[in-house]
């Protein structure tokens, strides 16, 4: 089997939680979210972990984060950062919002050698969500076929406000779509409003929604440089982005690549707002409880 890679996303800053809540402690020994992905990784496993970071967090992570499992499993790090662009392109000056999980993941390319997860730093996706895209990566050999590893919508909704999700859209079990959207509770409905503009829709409680649980192989990085070097040369203002869902919908579209869909019935947990955090390490008590985890994941 060829090196499997866990990567992690941890670029962004939370603007809705107010921070940077891929470090915050939610864990009894000051785990972050990303410790317990790494520890499910790891017994799922995978063989390596690279977190994608801003360069300035870099000292950080290397003394906080990752000091504490080194000796586990491989660690490297990627930096995104605006100035990881084609040398023919210039960007607003003022501009400051990174571009987007796209770009995020091509920043991580030279670190990584064969197939590989991706997840979100500040997602807890569980030791199932972990072992199904595993799984998956090591039981499938088809250069061009990946895994979204996808959750019922009401598992991933917040009690404190709106929040985004990749919609998913199957057929024969394939994702067909993914329509990034903000899903708010209305009039006692689920209301998904695409982030592209088009009309609005309701879904299910149970409806699958993508939150960045992802399996590839190596070859993703073929249609990932082409369709982020289309971007990059359009128009670009002060806020466009590149999301990895709408790059997967392109290649889907274009028939580069399939892409299976499963549903988990992982726990999976979350932090859009800060008042999200009491819930969430009551239910990570509750795992330490039901002997699901230690109590110190690195001890």
């Amino acid at each position: 089997m060829e090196e499997l890679t866990l990567v992690v996303m941890a670029a962004g800053m939370g603007s809705r939680f107010g921070g940077l809540k891929q470090i915050e402690p939610v864990g009894p020994s000051g785990e972050i979210i990303a410790d317990y992905s790494v520890y499910d990784a790891i017994k799922a496993g995978f063989t390596k972990v690279v977190f994608i970071i801003r360069k300035e967090n870099l000292e950080y992570f290397t003394q906080h984060i990752t000091a504490k499992f080194k000796d586990k499993i491989a660690v490297a790090f990627a930096f995104q950062e605006l100035t990881e662009i084609p040398e023919d392109v210039v960007l607003p000056p003022n501009r400051t919002k990174m571009l987007g999980t796209s770009h995020a993941l091509l920043c991580a390319k030279k670190q990584i050698k064969g197939p590989f997860a991706v997840v979100n730093a500040d997602d807890f996706y569980g030791a199932n969500g972990l072992k199904a895209v595993a799984d998956y990566l090591k039981n499938n050999e088809a250069e061009n076929e990946y895994v979204s590893i996808n959750y019922p919508f009401v598992v991933t909704s917040s009690k404190n406000g709106k929040v985004k999700r990749g919609v998913c859209f199957t057929k024969d079990g394939y994702m067909i779509n993914n329509i990034e959207s903000e899903i708010a509770l209305e009039d006692g409905k689920y209301i998904a409003h695409p982030l592209d503009g088009s009309a609005s829709f309701a879904l299910s409680a149970n409806a699958p929604v993508s939150v960045n649980l992802f399996g590839f192989k190596y070859s993703l990085f073929n249609y990932l440089e082409k369709d982020f070097n289309k971007f990059i040369h359009g128009p670009i203002g002060l806020t466009d982005e590149l999301l990895l869902t709408d790059t997967l919908k392109r290649g889907i579209t274009d028939e580069a690549f399939k892409i299976k869909a499963i549903t988990t019935n992982s726990l999976w947990l979350g932090v859009t707002y800060k008042e999200d955090l009491p819930e969430l390490k009551s239910k990570i008590l509750k795992l330490i409880a039901d002997g699901e985890y230690p109590r110190n994941l690195w001890s």
